[in-house]
């Protein structure tokens, strides 16, 4: 039996099972924090890392949560077609305050209301990636067709 999880990753490892799927969330002793550190303390590629990033609606203020590859940076622009509206990235409060989830520990699933998603579609030339789950510490492991049932989100072109 290994370690006891934190709160906020027992809380997506809980999530996780709710929703059925047998992931398991594993708390590292380096930090997640940015895709480079998460992809070091996994032994992967940058690129596996799926980095959750929570915008705001400038009208409707309300989220948008794009799971990205970790090397990818988010249009902006683009992603505002897609939703129909400006956006902005959301600060920390806001980032805390809709996901139930502090910067650098956004898990895809589990956040405090439902959040429109959207998945880079560059995370679909991996057979496995590695999401956030709780905190700067915790990850799991999935393959791209999970995300997108676990979330529903749409797969997009995002960079």
């Amino acid at each position: 039996m290994g370690k006891e999880l934190s709160a906020s990753a027992q809380k997506v490892q809980n999530t996780l099972e709710t929703l059925g799927f047998s992931f398991q969330v594993v708390e590292l002793p380096d930090s997640t924090r940015t895709a480079k550190e998460a992809a070091q303390a996994i032994g992967c590629q940058v690129g596996q890392i799926v980095k959750s990033l929570v915008f705001t609606g400038q009208h409707s203020h309300k989220p948008v949560l794009v799971v990205a590859s970790g090397l990818n940076r988010v249009n902006e622009q683009r992603l505002g077609a897609l939703v129909g509206e400006p956006v902005e990235k959301a600060d920390a409060d806001f980032v805390r305050q809709r996901t139930g989830f502090a910067v650098g520990g956004v898990p895809p699933v589990g956040h405090v209301e439902p959040i429109e998603t959207f998945i880079d579609e560059d995370l679909q030339h991996y057979e496995e990636i590695w999401a956030a789950a709780g905190t700067p510490f915790a990850v799991f492991c999935l393959t791209p067709i999970d995300l997108q049932c676990m979330t529903g989100g749409h797969v997009v072109a995002i960079k």
